[in-house]
């Protein structure tokens, strides 16, 4: 293992980032998927309500429509699957809230349900890596659910509805299948080849390489979790894994990469064409193992307690700010302490400033356009669907882009039920943003995560660990392929876990300064292990015996 003693790197408190919150980034890649499936989602069950005269009931359809949100990364596979989770993840959190509210009148009880329902949705949806939107969109749901008029006998109606429209989301995401079976996986690998030609671009030393060798490879494990997850094996999935490898080897020498060519491969993956076919030397074609297990959910639990009792005690705290201001909806307050809870205290802070500048011109725009909603029913309709589809063309490059069209959005959500004074309903939405952002960072702060230096030193050990176990198998005369392969994959994964841990705790307060010294030196022993392991199954040329040796110690 490394012995370096551990290095101070920074004082326990750091300053707050302000450069860049705002900055606007590329937009994904898939932004359109999301965007049509969410307006294809909504738009059949509100003209269904609308020529029914039932209007006050699209807040029900539209929770189950808005899980049309979810999964659009994953395979197909993988995708029914998650979105069965989330629809009845869902229906959980909508069933809790409309019993909670047939029950009980009194403000402050429903604020502590929703804050805990917010606490138990971030919780599960982190651990599970379900993606974004992640925990906000659930709880958006169940808080405003909790203060909707509602008695018991109508509970099982409305949850029925919200049922029926998610399994038409469902259907909605499920349908591009039938067209493009192999896309996410498609996709995916293209993004690793993209990623491992950006850290060939730097030759393994120029400018950003060590931020480009981390985003290489985040892409290549999501790649591999993508191809593992497709089910089956198939003719297609064994090409992309193929790619996947030329990715890793690019990666782990990235001065003998051609990015030209792995570019090039990338490309080729765009539409439903022949999947190109690389070839590999001997064994390695053979031993396509991909990632190592995914660690149990039980275990991924722990290590967000912080998290759970940050969002926990920020909602509630929020719901009573604002029941305490006399605002009408103690709901958004609570809604947007849940969404500014990030992996750390620097991203929960610029989620808080993001949320705020998004909800404040967002309230602009909800005036701007509330006459044109109140020419009738329809173009409410019509222009909640605009709004829809809007936040999720936007959202990819900046989160306060994407609240400029979700908060008009919100807004006018709340006049379904019939026409409100937009004065007020923008008074009570800005005050509301700002408590609960201010409440909910306010929270943040005041609950230490302390264990995140502990998360550090485990990840180093895990990473020292599959290093020696990689270099011990290095050092015998013939290791078995399989074996040689699964340490390979096993030493990738515990260094981009490493990294991961790592950049997480460095933007928390209060803690013990963390060893960066020595995180560096097991990433760089790390990455030399891993290039001699490439050498060594014939994924690279060979190099002179001393140097390889010398390539897989510390």
């Amino acid at each position: 293992m490394s012995s370096a003693p551990p290095t101070p790197s920074a004082p326990p408190a750091r300053r707050l980032p302000l450069a860049g919150v705002l900055r606007l980034a590329k937009p994904s890649e898939i932004w359109f998927k999301p965007a049509l499936s969410v307006v294809a989602a909504i738009a059949p069950p509100a003209f269904t309500l609308l020529a029914l005269g039932r209007l006050d009931l699209v807040m029900y359809a539209m929770a189950g429509s808005l899980c049309a949100l979810y999964a659009h990364s994953r395979p197909y596979a993988a995708r029914a699957r998650v979105l069965v989770r989330v629809v009845l993840g869902m229906l959980g959190g909508l069933g809790v809230a409309l019993v909670a509210a047939s029950l009980t009148g009194s403000a402050v009880v429903l604020v502590t349900v929703g804050a805990l329902l917010a606490a138990a949705q971030k919780v599960l949806c982190d651990a599970t890596r379900v993606g974004p939107p992640g925990n906000v969109v659930l709880t958006f749901v169940s808080s405003a659910s909790l203060f909707a008029p509602q008695t018991l006998a109508q509970v099982p109606g409305h949850l029925a509805l919200a049922a029926a429209t998610g399994a038409w989301a469902w259907l909605v995401c499920m349908a591009p299948a039938l067209v493009r079976p192999h896309g996410p996986e498609r996709r995916a690998t293209a993004a690793a080849l993209k990623a491992a030609a950006g850290y060939a671009d730097t030759g393994g030393t120029g400018e950003g390489h060590d931020r480009a060798r981390a985003a290489g490879y985040t892409a290549v494990q999501a790649a591999w979790q993508s191809l593992l997850s497709t089910g089956a094996p198939s003719r297609t999935r064994r090409a992309l894994e193929r790619l996947v490898v030329r990715a890793e080897v690019a990666l782990a020498a990235p001065a003998q990469a051609e990015a030209g060519r792995l570019r090039a491969w990338a490309g080729s993956l765009r539409g439903t064409g022949p999947v190109p076919e690389t070839g590999l030397p001997h064994a390695a074609a053979d031993e396509l193992l991909g990632v190592a297990a995914a660690r149990p959910l039980w275990s991924r639990l722990g290590p967000l307690t912080p998290l759970a009792a940050r969002t926990a005690l920020g909602c509630a705290l929020a719901g009573y700010a604002s029941l305490a201001l006399g605002i009408g909806r103690p709901y958004w307050a609570l809604v947007t302490a849940a969404s500014l809870y990030q992996a750390n205290i620097a991203l929960t802070w610029s989620r808080a400033v993001q949320r705020v500048v998004g909800n404040v011109v967002g309230v602009l725009v909800f005036l701007a356009v509330v006459p044109l909603a109140h020419l009738g029913p329809a173009a409410l309709v019509l222009c909640c669907l605009a709004f829809s589809f809007g936040a999720e063309v936007l959202i990819s490059r900046n989160y306060w882009l994407g609240s400029v069209c979700v908060t008009p959005m919100a807004l006018l959500i709340t006049e379904f039920a019939g026409y409100q004074e937009a004065g007020t309903l923008m008074r009570e939405r800005v005050v509301d943003t700002v408590v609960g952002a201010l409440v909910g960072f306010a929270a943040a702060v005041a609950v230490t995560n302390r264990r995140a230096g502990d998360r550090v030193e485990r990840a180093l050990a895990a990473a020292d660990r599959a290093r020696e176990h990689t270099a011990r198998l290095l050092a015998e005369p013939d290791p078995a392929p399989t074996a040689l392969e699964s340490a390979r994959r096993g030493l990738a994964v515990a260094l981009s876990e490493l990294r991961a841990t790592a950049d997480a705790a460095a933007g928390e307060w209060w803690q013990r300064a963390l060893p960066q010294e020595r995180v560096v030196l097991a990433e760089q022993s790390g990455h030399r292990t891993l290039a001699a392991t490439a050498r060594r199954q014939g994924l690279l040329p060979e190099r002179d015996p001393a140097t390889e040796t010398e390539d897989a110690r510390p």
